[in-house]
């Protein structure tokens, strides 16, 4: 797992992203940590990242202490490109964190979820 590209979209504020980032370490992984609330994302990137882990942007739509509501993106009728704009607009709309490894990717809450990527 040392040398295997590894990636995390992580963000330092949060515990399972926290949790997540040490059990990829305690692997013996060096992720590439991406703390996309300063980076932000692209929607190629964000369509990527979807396809591989077979999710719809709704899948991954981070609602609670976010500004999804007032944009109207929990209504059923908002699309996904409404919702992937939203998400490259405010990043934090995005569920955290996610990997990527060899093993594939996943949204890795809760963070045990990172065991089947390792």
């Amino acid at each position: 797992m040392a040398d295997a590209p590894v990636t995390l979209f992580h963000n330092p504020n949060c515990g399972t992203s926290r949790n997540v980032l040490a059990a990829l370490t305690e692997a013996g992984a060096k992720p590439k940590v991406v703390e996309y609330l300063k980076v932000g994302w692209t929607i190629d990137q964000l369509k990527g990242l979807l396809a591989a882990m077979k999710l719809t942007p709704r899948d991954i739509l981070r609602v609670r202490g976010t500004p999804a509501e007032e944009l109207g993106l929990t209504d059923p009728a908002a699309t996904d490109e409404a919702i992937l704009a939203a998400m490259v607009a405010h990043p934090i709309l995005v569920e955290r964190p996610i990997v990527v490894t060899p093993k594939g990717v996943a949204l890795c809450r809760p963070a045990d979820r990172v065991q089947t990527l390792l």
